[in-house]
C-alpha cells in the first residue's frame, strides 16, 4: 500500500527522512480493525517526528499521521481517534500514562490502510466531506478540549488565542466564535491576523501588543515567546490553557508571583477523548462550521505538503486524499 513514512530523523533537515512509497498492509491485533482511508491531514506532530522528537529512532520506519477518515471493514464511514491506550486501561483515554498517538508506537494514518482499536472509531457525519472530516481528530479535537473542557468559559467571555494561523489556532477561532465567545488573536503576521478576523475573530493584535482590556482565558500553544504576555493578559481568576510550546518550554520569566497573586489557573490540555471527538463532530455539523483547509493533495504528493508546513506557508489544514 502507499504510505508516508519516517525512515530517518534530522533536526536540521527533517524532510530528508521522509519516504513516500510502498509499505505492507497492517497486521491486525486482537480487538483491532482496519480502516481504508479516504483522506488524512497533516500536523506539526508529523514534522516533530521527522526531527526526532517524541519518536525514538529504534521504532523506525514509522508511518506518519494522526488525522484520518475512511471506511471500516463493515463499510461504515468513520473518523479515527488517534489516542491509543494501553490494553488494560478503562478510564478517560488522555489520562492513561502509557497512552500514545498513532505514529508514535503504532503506524499512523498517512497510508491507504490504518489499523486501530475498534473502540477508536467514531461515526463520520454524512454532511461532512472526507477532507473536512479528516481535519477533526487532532488539531480540532485539541482546540475543542481546550475551549469547552478546560477553559471554564461561557458565551460572552473573551478568549485570547496566541499565534493565529496554525491548525489549532484556526480551529479555536472557528469553534469559539460559533459558540458565542469573543475571540481575540495575536500574530507576528498581519495577514494571518486578518485571516482570523475573516473566520470570526473579533480583534487581532501584534505579538506582545498591549490589549485594550484583560481577557477571561488565554489559549497558549506558542510557549516561551508568549508566556509573559499570556499571564499579563488575564483578568484576576482567569485561565491559561496550554497544549503546546512551539517556541520552547523555558520562558525567561515563570511569572509565578503574578500567577498566585492574581489567582490564575494554568491548565494543561492534551488532545481529547473519543467522546469529545464525537461531540466535536456533532457541533461542527450543527453550527455549520467548515474547517479551513489550506490545500488538498493526493497522498503521493505528500512531500510538497510537508515542505509547505516546514516553511510556515500554511493557513488551515493540509489534507491528503487517497
Amino acid at each position: 500500500m502507499l504510505a508516508v513514512s519516517c525512515v530517518r530523523q534530522s533536526a536540521a533537515d527533517p524532510l530528508s527522512g521522509l519516504e513516500v512509497g510502498e509499505r505492507p498492509e497492517p497486521t491486525l491485533r486482537p480487538g483491532w480493525t482496519a480502516v481504508r482511508l479516504k483522506a488524512a491531514a497533516l500536523n506539526h506532530h508529523d514534522l516533530w517526528s521527522l526531527r526526532g522528537v517524541g519518536l525514538p529512532a529504534e521504532r523506525l520506519p514509522m508511518i506518519l499521521g494522526c488525522d484520518g477518515a475512511g471506511v471500516d471493514e463493515s463499510g461504515r464511514e468513520v473518523l479515527v481517534h488517534a489516542v491509543v491506550t494501553s490494553p488494560d486501561w478503562s478510564g478517560e483515554e488522555t489520562l492513561d500514562p502509557r497512552r500514545s498517538l498513532l505514529s508514535e508506537v503504532y503506524d499512523g494514518t498517512l497510508a491507504e490502510v490504518v489499523a486501530v482499536p475498534r473502540r477508536n472509531l467514531v461515526p463520520k457525519p454524512a454532511s461532512l466531506s472526507w477532507e473536512q472530516a479528516a481535519c477533526l481528530p487532532t488539531a480540532w479535537l485539541t482546540a475543542y478540549r481546550m475551549l469547552f473542557t478546560n477553559a471554564g468559559v461561557s458565551p460572552g467571555a473573551t478568549v485570547l488565542v496566541q499565534g493565529a494561523g496554525g491548525g489549532v489556532a484556526t480551529a479555536l477561532v472557528q469553534l469559539g466564535s460559533a459558540a458565542g465567545l469573543r475571540m481575540w488573536v495575536t500574530s507576528r503576521d498581519a495577514a494571518k491576523g486578518a485571516a482570523a478576523l475573516a473566520l470570526g475573530a473579533e480583534a487581532a493584535f501584534g505579538s506582545g501588543e498591549r490589549l485594550p482590556e484583560r481577557v477571561d482565558a488565554v489559549m497558549e500553544t506558542v510557549g516561551a515567546a508568549t508566556w509573559s504576555h499570556s499571564v499579563n493578559a488575564l483578568r484576576p481568576g482567569g485561565t491559561i490553557v496550554i497544549s503546546g510550546a512551539t517556541s520552547g518550554d523555558a520562558p525567561a520569566k515563570a511569572e509565578l508571583t503574578k500567577i498566585f497573586f492574581k489567582q490564575l489557573r494554568v491548565v494543561g490540555s492534551t488532545m481529547g477523548s473519543r467522546e469529545e471527538l464525537e461531540r466535536l463532530a456533532a457541533f461542527v455539523v450543527g453550527a455549520r462550521i467548515e474547517p479551513v483547509i489550506d490545500s488538498v493533495r493526493p497522498l503521493v504528493q505528500a512531500r510538497e505538503g510537508f515542505a509547505a508546513m516546514a516553511q510556515g506557508h500554511v493557513g488551515g489544514k493540509i489534507v491528503f486524499t487517497l
